[in-house]
């Protein structure tokens, strides 16, 4: 069946808005609601503790027919974990103990992400025991698998208001983490589904002829065929107006993620896709091209809402074609009490495992940050929102935006719950929003400290 695309006329009042075919068309009952918020990060049962604030916000997720999240983080018990910790891992790892699945559920989430550089911070053992929880905890999951083609498969939820499909891919990634499909007597790999990318360091004409002399006087040059190009020591080099970096998906990979987006809305009333994404990395609040050109040509193939998460902090939102695209839903729960971290991460942040406790070495890593970018001190990773989108007569009608800080100042024992903003804060975290979303074309109203796109309303006019 052939890819069809959404074109850009204006809605009529029935269900196929936007010329979609049938098979792909949104097919839910009005007053459908989507939750979508950025990383869990969690490692304890958050229900059962005193985290005052934190019940406004669980009222919030419980009220949506679908409430999603990216699950960045391993589920196991480690006294009885078969496994162990990965030679490659996102950057620190990331473990939660089992009462996290039931926990998730009686919060609201009832559909997660998996794809995303922590998925195998505990190997092949810590991804499928995640996956027994997740099951057992009745939380729909999708992103990884035993081999590619399940990794890249949608998975399912059912909902009284319509069937929901999930799609979860992630660009940024551990090498060894990615999946592949068997070929021949050669089988598959477990992993999850990558989008790989070709990345490309953007610079002025006059650096591109330093870096040419640079190479040139290294042993065993290898000159390049275009002129404007400069391959040093792996790293590509390119000609741009500005310094900076781009990224080229790879062709084979955005046709897979293009089909799987299709056949899940053929299979489903409304699709989730999400990508996990660092780029250009935790300190941009843009995203790289690249994404917004996925984020578009995902929702052309069916998909009804793009959520992206990575950098830790909040991006802007678009909405093309009436659908919402979340460039980074920065994070939801940062509950970094996580222990044991791996010996690899004692030497990684200068500690000493005779000598450093596991949590000296976890303040160690947020102060310090990831090896390419800064740590977490800056109190915008801190800040974040709760999205609640509502279709009716299957468009987006209206998205509400909830701010949330998930305590920066506080110890870390006690940081990282998320509560409702008080009102000043709230009015800071909406209005940096709508200036990361301006470029999009957004418009996003606060009215007693919950901001409001309705995009509906403003496509009526056209």
């Amino acid at each position: 069946m052939e890819n069809s695309r959404v074109n850009g006329d204006c809605p009529t009042e029935n269900a196929s808005s936007y010329d979609l075919t049938s098979s792909i068309a949104t097919n839910v009952v009005d007053g459908f609601t989507m939750v979508a918020v950025g990383d869990l990060i969690v490692s304890r049962a958050l229900t059962k503790g005193h985290h005052p604030g934190f019940g406004g916000v669980v009222d919030i997720v419980r009220g949506a027919d679908a409430a999603f999240g990216n699950l960045e983080t391993l589920i196991f018990d480690i006294r009885s974990f078969n496994g162990s910790p990965a030679a490659e891992y996102g950057g620190a790892y990331h473990i939660s103990l089992p009462d996290i699945g039931p926990d998730l559920r009686a919060i609201g989430f009832n559909i997660v992400g998996r794809a995303n550089n922590h998925a195998f911070d505990w190997g092949v053992e810590g991804m499928r025991e995640t996956s027994r929880i997740l099951d057992h905890s009745g939380i729909v999951h999708a992103g990884v698998g035993e081999n590619r083609a399940q990794a890249s498969a949608a998975r399912f939820l059912e909902t009284a208001r319509g069937r929901v499909g999930l799609l979860s891919c992630a660009t940024s990634f551990t090498p060894m983490s990615r999946a592949c499909d068997p070929a021949g007597e050669a089988p598959g790999r477990p992993g999850l589904n990558a989008l790989r990318l070709a990345k490309s360091v953007v610079v002025r004409r006059e650096m591109l002829a330093t870096l040419r002399q640079v190479r040139d006087a290294l042993p065993n040059p290898k000159p390049d065929d275009d002129p404007e190009v400069v391959v040093l020591e792996g790293t590509k080099y390119r000609i741009g107006e500005y310094a900076g970096y781009s990224y080229d998906a790879h062709d084979d990979d955005i046709a897979q993620i293009l089909r799987n987006v299709r056949s899940s809305k053929q299979f489903s009333d409304f699709c989730i896709f999400t990508n996990h994404a660092h780029q250009p990395g935790n300190w941009s609040q843009e995203p790289a091209e690249f994404e917004r050109l996925l984020a578009h040509k995902t929702i052309d193939a069916g998909a009804d809402a793009y959520v992206g998460h990575g950098p830790h902090q909040l991006r802007g939102i678009e909405i093309y074609k009436g659908r919402p695209i979340f460039y980074s839903l920065g994070n939801f729960i940062m509950d970094d009490l996580r222990t044991p971290v791996g010996a690899d991460m004692f030497e990684e942040y200068g500690k000493d495992l005779r000598a450093n406790t596991d949590a000296e070495v976890t303040a160690a890593e947020m102060s310090s940050g990831y090896a390419s970018d800064p740590g977490f001190k800056d109190p915008v990773f801190y800040e974040s929102i709760v999205t609640v989108s509502r279709f009716d007569q299957n468009q987006l009608t209206e998205l509400r935006l909830y701010p949330i800080e998930l305590g920066h100042s506080m110890r870390l024992a006690n940081r990282g719950v998320p509560r409702l903003a008080s009102p000043a804060q709230a009015k800071s975290i909406l209005e940096r929003l709508q200036k990361l979303s301006n470029p999009f074309g957004t418009d996003i109203t606060i009215e007693n400290g919950v901001g409001f796109i309705r995009p509906a309303s403003e496509l009526r006019q056209h």
